[in-house]
């Protein structure tokens, strides 16, 4: 009998050890770690009677997924994604933390001169976010990062026109891909890397104008083997 006793009673205790562990472990248990918050940086002009008068992007320091709006204001507005690779990334980064992220910078000259459009940086992270506008600054790291935001923005412009003309205007395609080659010439494309698949289709496209075939061609070639 004392026998039988003293195993309910052990057993009782050890279910009531296996039924307790559960939330016990639960309760003990570390909370996961949340996720590491990733910054964005993102620049806007507004420059009205230009074209175009809008135009707003944003990348990631995480990721070469990006955004872009180009547009007259009067348009619809909304974003399309676009790609930037982590070098050209990393550099823009490395400007704007010597710009302080924004957090209390004032770039403008604050000169009587003329109108450029009012332009916008702006850095978030997480629920911390900085923005500065100006509208011409003699500040050499804000001109830099200015300066590849607008080169990426003309960028994808003239990716569009080509895509453009060549579904719609296949005569055209040769003037577009001129403007191109001007602004490659000049240094002013971020990554015109970024437009090969674009020249490849145009180069091997027995539809399009041969010297607008030869041109795309050779322009791919400079792109993959600068001089």
């Amino acid at each position: 009998m004392k026998t039988s006793l003293m195993q309910f009673i052990l057993l009782v205790g050890l279910a009531s050890v296996l039924l307790s562990s559960p939330a016990e472990a639960a309760t003990s248990a570390p909370s996961p770690a949340p996720a590491p918050a990733h910054a964005k940086l993102g620049y806007r002009r507004i420059f009205k009677s230009s074209s175009p008068e809008f135009i707003e992007i944003i990348v990631r320091d995480d990721s070469d997924a990006a955004t872009f709006e180009i547009r007259q204001l009067d348009e619809e507005p909304g974003a399309s994604p676009f790609e930037v690779g982590a070098p050209l990334r990393e550099k823009m980064f490395q400007l704007a933390a010597l710009l302080k992220y924004f957090q209390r910078q004032d770039l403008d000259v604050h000169r009587r001169i003329a109108n450029l459009g009012e332009k916008t940086f702006r850095w978030e992270k997480g629920t911390e976010s900085h923005e500065t506008k100006f509208n011409y600054t003699l500040n050499s790291a804000a001109s830099q990062l200015m300066q590849i935001f607008e080169g990426l923005a003309r960028q994808q412009e003239l990716v569009t026109l080509l895509e453009r003309r060549m579904k719609y205007d296949r005569l055209g395609i040769n003037d577009a891909l001129l403007q191109f080659e001007t602004d490659l010439n000049h240094k002013l494309l971020p990554e015109p890397q970024r437009a090969l698949p674009t020249l490849d289709q145009i180069a091997s496209d027995s539809r399009f104008v041969q010297v607008g075939r030869q041109r795309a061609r050779a322009l791919a070639e400079r792109i993959r083997h600068p001089s």
